[in-house]
């Protein structure tokens, strides 16, 4: 299974799910190898300044990018709504299943990014559709908002952490213990909760870029050796 041919670009896109319409930004490189969808947190959405940041980065790396809303500007303005992570990830495995039915879209392997609660999301969303996705990055989450979906959940995951995030940290070390897949946790030197420190955000763009592409190629290339003699193979053997 050889990338997607595409001319590089952007568009808006409006993606249903739950009776909404959930607006965002999908970008693409030449050339696609895998793509990733972006699960904000905290309420934060498609145009959140520092998950732009990083998929501008996974773009310059050869990866699709989908940044969206998970909540409509009326749902974010109630607060229950930034924390139910199973709202959250319904709504990413809605987004995760229309973008698969993107005919420039279609075949490509699907990484997860979450920051904070987004990343509880994420990983949920990945428990409840284990074919969804095939890597997951968490940027400062929070993984224990997840429960017990972490116990479930086989792709490959890389927990990203401030070293002056001290709190937050101790929940993702917790995590990584009930985390079945390939994973690991990368404390990033000085950096607090929100990475605003010089370098910090540059070091988290560049390890989520390494781990997708590390991950999405290997399960692109798995893919492409077994579709060949089991047309019903969807993901990689994480």
């Amino acid at each position: 299974m050889s990338p997607v041919t595409m001319t590089h670009g952007a568009r808006a896109v409006m993606i249903p799910a739950d009776g909404v319409q959930l607006a965002g930004e999908l970008a693409w490189p030449q050339h696609p190898g895998g793509m990733v969808l972006f699960a904000h947190g905290s309420g934060s959405g498609r145009l959140s300044p520092r998950n732009r940041f990083v998929a501008e980065r996974l773009r310059d790396a050869g990866l699709a990018t989908l940044l969206f809303d998970l909540l409509t500007e009326g749902e974010a303005g109630d607060r229950h709504n930034v924390f139910d992570i199973p709202l959250l990830a319904r709504r990413l495995v809605a987004a995760t299943t229309w973008a698969a039915q993107q005919a420039d879209l279609a075949g490509l392997p699907v990484g997860y990014f979450g920051a904070s609660t987004g990343a509880a999301a994420a990983l949920t969303a990945a428990a409840l559709s284990p074919l969804a996705a095939a890597a997951i990055v968490s940027r400062g989450g929070r993984p224990d908002l997840a429960g017990n979906a972490l116990d479930r959940v086989t792709a490959p995951t890389l927990l990203l952490v401030g070293g002056r995030d001290p709190v937050v940290l101790d929940l993702n070390r917790a995590a990584l213990a009930r985390l079945r897949g390939p994973r690991e946790l990368v404390i990033v030197p000085g950096a607090g909760h929100l990475f605003e420190e010089r370098g910090a955000m540059e070091a988290v763009a560049d390890a989520a870029a390494g781990w997708f592409v590390r991950y999405l190629e290997l399960e692109r290339v798995w893919r492409g050796a077994h579709l060949r003699n089991d047309p019903s193979v969807a993901a990689g053997p994480w």
